[in-house]
């Protein structure tokens, strides 16, 4: 993994960053970490678990990571996927690679529509 391919981002950015990035790796779609507490989100890498790692070394706490994909060429909210294997959390009643909790659902895609611009 190259830590140089995430970035924290905290403030809110251009969509043309994340183009960027995901253009970079996966063509289409950029993997991604939120914070639902801290309220910022973690871009880039190959694997969600890079994003998760650059947020826990930054003063994340793992119960409030959650991985989803972002689509670049879809329009928000469809763009988001909560698709990941660090959402694999049986001991927090979330038993699939989704985030099966409807609220923090709702708690990621207002941070994603925060932090990052059309």
């Amino acid at each position: 993994m190259n830590q140089d391919q995430i970035e924290i981002i905290r403030q809110a950015v251009p969509r043309s960053l994340l183009n960027t990035k995901a253009r970079a790796l996966f063509g289409d779609m950029v993997k991604a970490v939120v914070d639902t507490t801290r309220r910022i989100m973690a871009v880039g890498g190959e694997l969600h678990a890079d994003a998760e790692r650059a947020l826990l070394e930054d003063g994340s706490t793992q119960v409030d990571l959650w991985g989803i994909n972002l689509y670049i060429e879809l329009a928000h909210p469809e763009w988001i996927e909560f698709d990941s294997m660090i959402n694999l959390r049986p001991n927090q009643g979330n038993r699939t690679r989704g985030v099966d909790d409807p609220s923090i659902q709702n708690t990621i895609r207002e941070i994603v529509a925060e932090l990052v611009q059309s």
